[in-house]
């Protein structure tokens, strides 16, 4: 039966006769060395989570960054404008942040043309005529000539020598039942792109399809005309789109797009809310684990959390009493997230619109969402900022830690290697040891 001396794995003994397994002995003592580095590695494990979660929160933060910056954008959702028609088959509109809000009355007298030439009938557009020249003038500008030899004596070749000239029209062949005819339209519309033809010594009589005329309407009781049915700059900020006639006044109203508004106002709430969840996840103590977050003892992101909480519960003065997030409906609840009450924040846009606006956008002093931003942008700073730093920290800990380990390691690989060698020579000599006793044996019996 074999035996272990007690403590001393890797020893048998058996009879008369010992075995020393020196691998097994020397991993035992080894193994027993290893608890600092076993505690070092948990170390940098648990560096990872909390980079990692710092990196979560700092990707919230930017996206919430996005969020506010949208509310303090002087050209963004909150300055928006949103126009509406009385008669959309008159007209409609179009504005940008520019536009001053306001009702205004149109009377479209007619809307604006393009001017078209087209030819006489012939077979079809292989067809050859008569060869000679005519010239082509659009508007005001140099009449052009157009020689016609055997080389575009048919409507298709004429056409594209046309086209290849850049004259301001476009020619084409237009084919129906009767037969093909050459058709030229011009590339301006309005009176300044009137095309006409003359000294015509060709084949072909030409004929007005459409005269190019501008459009001509009321604004607000004054005479305009457009060479465009797409009017720009008769109102700052606003393009008209003419659609059609009447007699009777269309009413264009350009107001607050209250829909934008409230898109970005909500987009806000929800990235905030994002951040105040992850950042409250951090301090929330579990009692089955009996501890907190992995950054829950991290004292910048104790001081993020009541930084963003001090930002919404900002307020400017005045203003109608339109001074914090509560007054439009936006409240705070217990865990520090934010409420949206949509009927209190419609019905405060519509009401007082102006006083919504200057809340976040206030210049002098800073509005909500300047302030907001500012902080942000400390916040997140990729130099100096309090995240940027603590993820710097985090990691300068980790690569010290996993040189710690290196280190410790390769001091015990190599107390390793010494161990080996003279517990390797102690097995050899535990393996001599019966023949050398019944030597000794041999010679005290022989004395």
């Amino acid at each position: 039966m074999s035996t272990s001396p007690t403590g001393l794995s890797g020893v048998t003994a058996s009879g008369s006769s010992t075995t020393f397994n020196a691998q097994q002995y020397v991993a035992q003592i080894i193994a027993s060395e290893q608890g600092p580095e076993t505690l070092m590695q948990q170390q940098v494990s648990n560096l990872s989570t909390q980079a990692t979660a710092l990196g979560t929160i700092s990707t919230q933060l930017q996206s919430l960054q996005s969020a506010v910056f949208a509310l303090d954008d002087f050209q963004g959702a909150l300055v928006a404008k949103a126009v509406t028609s009385s008669n959309s088959a008159v007209a409609t509109a179009t504005a940008d942040a520019t536009a001053n809000a306001g009702t205004h009355s149109l009377v479209v007298s007619n809307l604006a043309s393009t001017s078209s030439q087209y030819s006489n009938t012939l077979a079809d557009g292989n067809t050859t005529f008569g060869t000679g020249s005519f010239q082509v003038q659009v508007g005001a500008g140099t009449a052009t000539p157009i020689t016609v030899d055997s080389t575009n004596d048919t409507l298709s070749t004429l056409a594209a020598s046309i086209n290849s000239q850049n004259l301001g029209v476009s020619a084409s062949v237009i084919t129906d039942a009767s037969g093909s005819r050459l058709s030229l339209v011009s590339g301006t519309s309005g009176a300044p792109g009137q095309i006409t033809i003359s000294n015509n010594t060709t084949g072909l009589t030409f004929s007005q399809a459409v005269a190019g005329v501008n459009a001509n309407f009321t604004l607000d009781g004054v005479a305009l005309s457009s060479t465009s049915n797409t009017a720009t700059g008769v109102l700052p900020g606003v393009t008209l789109n003419l659609q059609g006639t009447s007699a009777t006044p269309v009413n264009i109203t350009v107001s607050p797009d209250t829909t934008q508004a409230t898109t970005a106002i909500q987009n806000f709430v929800s990235a905030y809310n994002t951040v105040i969840q992850s950042l409250n996840t951090q301090f929330t103590y579990n009692p089955n684990t009996q501890s907190t977050g992995p950054l829950g003892s991290d004292s910048v992101v104790m001081q993020l959390q009541q930084s963003l909480l001090g930002d919404a519960a900002f307020s400017v003065s005045g203003n109608s009493g339109i001074t914090n997030l509560a007054a439009i409906g936006i409240s705070m609840n217990e865990d520090g997230t934010l409420s949206v009450d949509s009927s209190t924040l419609n019905a405060t846009m519509n009401s007082n619109y102006g006083a919504v606006l200057n809340l976040f956008q206030q210049v002098s002093p800073a509005g909500f969402a300047s302030n907001f931003n500012n902080d942000l942008l400390n916040m997140t700073d990729p130099t100096n900022g309090p995240i940027a730093l603590d993820q710097n920290g985090i990691a300068q800990s980790t690569a010290a830690l996993n040189q710690q380990i290196s280190d410790f390691q390769d001091n015990l690989n190599l107390q390793e290697q010494q161990l080996m060698q003279t517990y390797s020579q102690v097995a050899v000599t535990l393996q001599e040891m019966p023949t050398l006793l019944q030597q000794v044996q041999s010679q005290l019996g022989s004395a």
